[in-house]
């Protein structure tokens, strides 16, 4: 298996990231379809669809008759593991809605209002393809947020239609509309709105490289959640590691895409032949080797260190998307991580976990993002108003040093709005 063994230092010489600035051909793209989306609407929108997605439906809305027909093609034992998937990530999002009210002081209250958003527009890759657990892991937040309008889109398959597990998936969460568009038509469209499809404030989920230049580039016109580059995974094992598991594992986000990342940082160059060797053997029967194989040959690597204690500075300046510790006793390395998008502890809980059961959300920053950036939940479909309330005791109290600050920064008007309260406070003493 030719997966190159580096020190930290050649890795980050022999595979930098890319960055969205390197894609200006594509960029220049991104801008005239969205222009075009702008403008002209609809048609606009089909016309991308047929010619990149190598269809035509006849609407871009999904009717009452096929969210129906579509519920009825998915399996029964299908449906139960959406509908038991979608219970779990939901009790995992109703734990983020506490409040923050408090009594700062006498006769002073501080705290913030949380608004959840009025509409949203959530995109799901599709297309050949189905993503349910992507569906669930958009939309479910919002609804706990109490968004009223969660507007999906997704590119149609061949003959014009969703595929049937995205639909089911769409309704077990609770989306309001689902329409038939993919690719950077699709955001324009929920950034501008058209005939169909609504324009909305904020805009969530992954896509491919024009869907992430779409979502930056009307990011300001309305809000986005993240710029989502490709998938990634870290492993960071013992020597006694299982080496099947590790492959498993690297493989799961290697088979996404040839940009994906797979890594492995281990003191153990006996692991990591091991590693190699069931890399080899699980490739032979994979159905996507061929994509699998060109990620780990052009984009993973296995870093090796003398120790574990080397390990954690590399963690967090990579700051992985997926982070998987193959240690005994994982937890006591948690608090020296700074820096990853989800992280999963122990031999048996591999990073599919987290895609599809756990109730943890997926949708995680990538390309080094999680040094600022935090999973999709709750709080990115609320706006969040601070509301302080004072009594007139309370902020006598406080006046002379607002006061104090305010003329300190030259800001007269401040001052007055507080010593005003002040004098009148005084001049009702007198009387």
């Amino acid at each position: 298996m030719p997966l190159p063994l580096y020190s930290f230092a050649e890795y980050k010489r022999r595979r930098p990231l890319r960055s969205l600035e390197d894609y200006r051909e594509e960029r220049e793209q991104v801008v005239r379809i969205i222009e075009r989306v702008r403008q002209e609407g609809d048609a606009a929108v089909l016309e991308y669809t047929a010619r990149f997605d190598g269809t035509a439906p006849a609407s871009l809305a999904v009717a009452d008759e096929e969210w129906e027909e579509a519920l009825n093609r998915v399996e029964p034992e299908l449906r139960e593991a959406l509908a038991r998937a979608a219970a779990n990530i939901e009790r995992f999002h109703r734990r983020q809605l506490e409040g923050s009210w408090w009594e700062a002081g006498p006769g002073w209250v501080a705290g913030q209002r949380r608004i959840p958003l009025e509409a949203v527009g959530v995109y799901v890759p599709g297309g050949t393809a189905a993503y349910p657990s992507s569906v669930l892991m958009t939309v479910i937040p919002a609804r706990v947020a109490g968004v009223r309008q969660i507007y999906l889109c997704t590119p149609p398959g061949p003959g014009g239609e969703i595929h049937p597990l995205t639909l089911a998936a769409a309704r077990e969460a609770g989306a309001t509309a689902v329409f038939k568009a993919g690719g950077a038509q699709a955001i324009a469209a929920l950034a501008y709105g058209t005939e169909t499809i609504p324009a909305v404030p904020k805009i969530v989920g992954p896509g491919n490289l024009y869907v992430t230049l779409a979502k930056r580039e009307v990011f300001g016109r309305v809000g986005i959640d993240l710029l989502a580059g490709p998938s990634e995974i870290l492993v960071v094992a013992a020597e006694e590691a299982n080496p099947a598991y590790i492959a498993a594992d690297m493989l799961s986000q290697a088979e996404h895409d040839p940009l994906a990342r797979a890594l492995l940082v281990t003191p153990s160059s006996e692991l990591a032949r091991r590693v190699k060797e069931a890399l080899r053997r699980q490739l032979e029967r994979l159905p996507r080797r061929e994509i699998a194989l060109r990620s780990l040959q052009e984009q993973g690597a296995i870093i090796l260190v003398e120790n574990l204690e080397e390990a954690w500075p590399i963690v967090n300046q990579v700051a992985p998307e997926h982070l998987e510790l193959h240690l005994p006793d994982p937890w006591r390395y948690l608090e020296r991580i700074k820096s990853a998008g989800a992280i999963f502890l122990g031999p048996h809980t591999p990073e599919p976990v987290g895609d599809y059961w756990a109730g943890s959300n997926h949708v995680l920053p990538t390309g080094g993002a999680a040094r600022y950036a935090s999973p999709l939940g709750v709080a990115d479909f609320m706006k969040t108003t601070n509301v302080v309330y004072y009594t007139a005791e309370a902020l006598l109290e406080a006046a002379p040093f607002i006061r104090r600050l305010a003329e300190a920064e030259g800001l007269a008007a401040h001052a007055r709005a507080a010593a005003i309260r002040e004098e009148e406070d005084e001049e009702e003493g007198a009387d």
